[in-house]
């Protein structure tokens, strides 16, 4: 008698169900919502309604456009796999290029010009890089020297005859500016109104409206239209594949060095875009030596602190523009309210911290909050030499917090031949 053996059908497991992430545009309306809530809070107990205000918005936003530009012009050379620490150089030959395009063809001119000197930077960084295999970050400092020197050099042959000074060009147009005049009257009535949160919102809204150039919309368009095309196009998944695993993209049949050329010729373009902003908006006027002031070493901040999305990187570039802009409309007395806020921001993050039994965090947070109060209590202004450098000191306090959730591109500055994966 023989016993028939039945085989058990496997158990499955169900899947665990994925939890559902908040959309990335999500995200950023709710940071929104509590970054005004704070400075809100922070305009109220301290009497500062600079923080709010009007003429802090316009400022803050033209003064982060060639912060935003620069970062955007890092994520597409960083993505393709090429860093691009010469931003700044380029950024400066895009301050000659605007001035001296503006000075004999108009705003628009000047806008073309300062794209294709900074094309122009990035396609000798490019060659370096890519073609010659020369470190990323020495071509870079090349590239910056090479900007600051070659702007000098045609600024004493170009604009020392027109201008009678060697660091500084003529007089040129710049961009005329829009508002949104219904929206902006009825934005001002609500702010004179002094209410909690709703006149706070009303201020920071005004500026977003109120005085802005077409280059300006220009650049706000570049954040969605970079995203659309590097992450919703066949062009875009070539480039960034260059950038996480260039072998397998060319043992695909991707031209690994072309896609590697374009990412670092648009950075270029873009960096010589946000030299124009300098120069063609309201409050330029012209080029001057030394004008960029870093600007493009902290859009490379803004691009790291975005972890090279576009959505970040604009929320960084947001936030170096508002500390820069904060400290040109209220001075120390301004900014010092800002590190109030500050203050009320590390309380909310302690309190998310220990709900989360992240002791050590917690316990940080609560030793930062306790420093900077006791700077903001023992204080009633900061001294003016310091204030000029409160997007720097924001930029330095910036990456240290978020270094520990970057994710770079893989192969970002690895030295790349052709054939390699043969």
């Amino acid at each position: 008698m023989s016993l028939a053996t039945e085989t058990e059908a496997p158990m499955t497991v169900p899947p665990t169900p994925r939890k559902r992430r908040i959309p990335g545009w999500a995200r950023g309306i709710i940071w929104a919502v509590g970054i005004v809530a704070v400075l809100s809070a922070a305009s109220y107990f301290t009497g500062v309604n600079t923080l709010t205000s009007t003429n802090t918005a316009q400022t803050a936003l033209r003064l982060a456009l060639p912060i935003l530009l620069c970062a955007l012009g890092g994520l597409w050379s960083e993505r393709g796999g090429v860093v691009n620490i010469g931003l700044e150089g380029m950024m400066i030959l895009g301050t000659w290029g605007a001035a001296w395009g503006a000075y004999y063809g108009g705003p628009w001119a000047g806008l073309g010009a300062a794209i294709l000197f900074g094309a122009l930077g990035g396609l000798l960084h490019a060659i370096a890089t890519v073609t010659f295999n020369v470190n990323h970050i020495v071509s870079g400092v090349a590239i910056n020297l090479l900007g600051l020197g070659v702007a000098k050099y045609l600024a004493t042959l170009i604009f020392e005859p027109l201008s009678g000074n060697p660091r500084q060009s003529p007089t040129v147009p710049t961009f005329d500016t829009y508002s949104a005049t219904f929206l902006s009257n009825w934005l001002t009535r609500l702010e004179d109104q002094q209410r909690v949160f709703i006149s706070d919102a009303a201020g920071l809204i005004n500026g977003l409206v109120t005085g802005v150039a077409p280059l300006t919309m220009i650049a706000i368009l570049l954040v969605p239209v970079s995203y659309l095309v590097l992450w919703r196009t066949r062009l875009g998944l070539r480039l960034r594949s260059c950038g996480e695993n260039p072998v397998a993209a060319e043992s695909l049949g991707i031209n690994v060095y072309a896609h590697k050329y374009l990412g670092v010729l648009i950075s270029g373009g873009l960096a010589g875009m946000g030299g124009a902003s300098l120069v063609l908006l309201q409050g330029g006027g012209g080029y001057l030596e030394n004008q960029t002031n870093g600007r493009g070493y902290i859009g490379l901040a803004a691009m790291i602190f975005g972890n090279w999305r576009p959505g970040g990187l604009l929320g960084g570039a947001a936030l170096f523009g508002y500390a820069d802009g904060l400290q040109l409309s209220g001075g120390g007395k301004a900014v010092l309210a800002l590190l109030y806020g500050v203050v009320l921001l590390l309380v909310v993050i302690v309190v998310v911290q220990l709900i989360r039994r992240q002791w050590i965090a917690a316990a940080l947070g609560v030793a930062g909050a306790g420093i900077l109060y006791w700077i903001y209590w023992s204080n009633d202004t900061l001294p003016s030499e310091l204030t000029p450098y409160t997007a720097h000191v924001v930029t330095l306090i910036v990456l240290a917090v978020a270094s520990q959730r970057l994710r770079p591109p893989k192969a970002g500055g690895a030295r790349y031949r052709r054939g390699e994966g043969d």
